[in-house]
């Protein structure tokens, strides 16, 4: 090759090389730039036009950008037609979305085979949207098509005093927030008009406000539910009828009605052998004015006896009016009731999404510190746990329509509605969609690893789990950078989330160190004196309040509750923002509730100082001391105390999906509003535990098995029944039964219990397992 070639190939690679970088840099993006855009409800105007408003709207309240609806479409420029076309697909939910650029156009196409399934397909694209101020753009084309895998997608938004923030709204409030669920899928509403009598915190009345619902969802075009029970005697003819006079009045004042859910029980203690015949009355009644309405019921609190009678009365009378029944907290199981049901009739999820405790999908081994200071409705996204609950219990039924009680599940909501569209959803992209429209393109993806991170706190011990701190921190970094969000009722729960998590845990850590302290103070008396070792315990405990730790985390927490109080109407507190109870969400009451047994040990010291004389009185220290510290060669478990059960055998994973008849997880009980100057260890309880196993005991030495909770223990050592010595049967008394060497000849032993059989007991009074210890005598 000649020089010439040489230098003639060289210099075309180069400028091949040049032409490349200049392409990389000047070539256009693959985004579409919609900020200039005009949307246009061509055709079909009247059902496209909702949708086309919810786009301008909430592109406005975004970024600033006034989107003009026109009824023809412009042959140039960028143009976003919102229609309504009913050959789409045979599912109403169902849309479309195309996208496309030319020189001179840019045009988005969103088609929805009905109204709602137009407002769909803009909740996609809004989702989608890469939006700031004066801007906004797709990142990439769109060309999707998409209809949901279940019929039925709703949330239950009872406008009642029970509710933490639902009774604040305006009809406003109620609109939007229907609006916003709407934008991931959400196609059913859920009032509760005919119960609960008790004044809202809102102005506005309860019949105007159920009736302004219906109308938002005819708006919209989403389904209209009401839940319906019926807390009296079905055998009273005079409150029956009443009961359906007021069934009619209600029904005749909704713009739109699409099914009535009447619970069998919680609340109504009624037999199917009543309940069915009236809602046949019911259903007369419904379909004067909504003639294609039908009546649901669920089979909450029903006996075997009464489920068998149910499913005979369908089999002899093949109801038309019944859309079908409603699974929920207390039924029967989905499968079973999938099984036994007619095929004609649908199956609704009626899951609860709004309780961590005591409730049907109670968070598995919750720090009890969690469990005394958030209560039953925290901020609780809880994404990978709803994703297991969801997809395991959807092939069962024809959706879900879930019980909420508050904004507080705000993430649970989308997660739900978002896989009843498609199981096969990636959770981090329902989470990034979810922060990308509500707080921002250029948050979303750490605000979704912020909100994964929120329900990691609530795993295993809090005193040992780090990431706590690690995930304030991460909220931290956002808010430092987003000052803008500081008024979004969403980022406002996320932040108190965050904040409260990360104080309860330094205050845990403390308060037990401030115990133990007392604890070694107690044991001084034998040579200090009784009086002395009791001053110096008390003063430890008291340090909690001379020394508080981290008093700007709650600073932070206080500011943080007035914020959700003005901006949403979250009722954190019972006396200062008129939450309906102390377990209605009203974390700010709870924020400075001992974790550590300072308010147990108050009484019990001031005990000890009565007690006759010194020996008795150091005696009685010592056993409180050394309460939790038994000995070498001794064990001892707060059984449902996730940092204090070693020996408790675990079976069930924190994100598995938990049969509520049958896991083996801690519950904590609720007296005195959850202020009862008691063990904490007494609150938290199990009924029953698979077991607990000892591992490396002595074969030639004698063991005790000792145990409190209430009523009755029934526990085998290896498969040995035990025999009690001491059987106390109430609140922190003791139950004591020795151990046969036998047991555990080979130094293993595994106490299993059998269950109590107790039935028509109420599940506050039934049997129950508190603390256990394997004394070495």
């Amino acid at each position: 090759m000649s020089m010439y070639q040489q230098n003639t190939k060289l210099t075309s690679l180069i400028c091949l090389v040049i032409a490349t970088a200049f392409l990389c840099v000047a070539a256009p993006a693959q985004n579409l730039d919609l900020s200039s855009a005009t949307v246009c409800v061509d055709g079909n105007r009247n059902a496209a036009r909702v949708a086309a408003t919810v786009l301008s709207e909430e592109v406005e309240k975004r970024c600033g950008l006034k989107w003009q609806i026109v009824g023809k479409r412009p042959s140039h420029g960028t143009v976003i037609e919102v229609l309504v076309e009913s050959n789409v697909s045979k599912l109403s939910d169902a849309y479309r979305i195309e996208t496309s650029q030319e020189p001179d156009s840019t045009r988005v196409r969103i088609v929805g085979a009905s109204k709602r399934g137009a407002l769909f397909g803009v909740g996609y694209l809004l989702r989608k949207l890469e939006w700031r101020p004066g801007t906004a753009y797709l990142p990439h084309p769109i060309n999707v098509s998409a209809s949901p895998e279940y019929a039925i997608r709703g949330h239950q938004l009872g406008y009642r005093a029970t509710a933490n923030s639902y009774d604040a709204w305006t009809p406003e409030q109620y609109d939007q927030y229907i609006r916003e669920l709407a934008l991931f899928g959400t196609n059913a509403i859920e009032t509760i008009p005919i119960q609960d009598e008790r004044p809202t915190v809102g102005s506005t009345p309860r019949q105007v406000m159920d009736r302004a619902v219906s109308a938002s969802c005819d708006k919209y075009g989403l389904d209209y539910w009401i839940w319906t029970p019926a807390s009296f005697d079905l055998n009273d003819t005079a409150l029956r009828a009443k009961a359906l006079d007021e069934h009619e009045e209600a029904y005749k004042g909704f713009k739109r009605l699409d099914a009535v859910f009447f619970p069998g029980g919680d609340p109504g203690d009624n037999p199917p052998e009543l309940v069915m015949p009236f809602l046949e009355d019911v259903s007369k009644r419904l379909i004067k004015y909504h003639p294609k309405a039908k009546v649901w019921v669920s089979l909450q609190g029903f006996t075997d006896a009464q489920v068998d009678v149910f499913y005979a009365w369908m089999e002899e009378h093949k109801p038309t009016w019944l859309g079908g029944v409603v699974a929920g907290p207390s039924s029967p199981s989905i499968s079973e009731t999938r099984l036994r049901l007619d095929k004609r009739y649908g199956i609704r999820h009626y899951p609860d999404i709004t309780h961590v405790i005591r409730a049907q999908y109670a968070v598995p081994w919750i720090d009890p510190a969690f469990a005394f200071t958030l209560g039953r409705e925290p901020v609780n996204p809880r994404p990978v746990f709803y994703r297991t609950v969801h997809n395991n219990l959807a092939p069962y039924t024809n959706g879900f329509l879930t019980y909420s009680d508050g904004i507080h599940d705000d993430v649970n909501k989308v997660v739900w509605s978002s896989l009843g569209w498609n199981t096969q959803a990636d959770l981090r992209e329902i989470l990034t969609d979810y922060a990308r429209l509500f707080f921002g393109p250029d948050v979303a993806e750490t605000a979704a690893d912020g909100i994964f991170a929120l329900e990691k706190n609530w795993e295993g011990s809090l005193a040992n789990n780090g990431g706590v701190d690690a995930t304030l921190a991460l909220w931290k970094g956002i808010e430092e950078k987003s000052p803008q969000l500081s008024g979004n009722w969403r980022w406002q729960l996320c932040l108190l989330r965050a904040y409260y998590d990360t104080y309860v845990r330094h205050r845990l850590i403390n308060e037990s160190g401030l115990e133990e302290e007392a604890n070694a103070r107690m044991l001084e008396a034998s040579t200090a004196g009784s009086e002395k070792a009791i001053d110096a315990a008390l003063a430890a405990l008291a340090r909690v309040d001379t020394a508080p730790v981290r008093p700007e985390l709650r600073q932070r927490i206080v500011d943080l509750c007035e914020a959700l109080w003005q901006s949403i109407g979250l009722q954190t507190s019972v006396e200062k923002y008129k939450a309906s109870g102390a377990e209605r969400g009203a974390v700010l009451d709870y924020v400075d509730y001992p974790l550590n047994n300072r308010w147990w040990l108050e009484d019990e010291l001031a005990k000890v100082r009565a007690l006759p004389d010194e020996t008795s009185k150091v005696a009685r220290l010592r056993e409180l001391a050394m309460w939790e510290h038994p000995g070498t060669g001794s064990f001892y478990d707060d059984i449902g105390n996730v940092a204090q059960c070693d020996h408790v055998i675990r079976s069930e994973a924190a994100n598995t999906l938990l049969d509520p008849d049958r896991a083996a997880i801690p519950d904590f009980m609720w007296w005195d509003s959850g202020k009862r100057r008691v063990r904490q260890s007494w609150m938290s309880k199990m009924d029953w535990p698979d077991g607990l196993r000892y591992m490396g005991l002595d074969p030639n030495a004698d063991y005790v098995f000792r145990t409190t909770g209430v009523s009755s223990c029934l526990p085998r050592a290896n498969g040995v029944r035990l025999i009690p010595t001491q059987d106390g049967r109430e609140v922190g008394d003791i139950k004591e039964f020795p151990v046969p060497r036998r047991a555990y000849r080979e130094g293993n032993l595994t106490i299993t219990f059998d269950i109590p059989f107790e039935p028509g007991i109420n599940w506050r009074q039934m049997s129950r397992i508190s603390e256990a210890w394997l004394i070495k005598k």
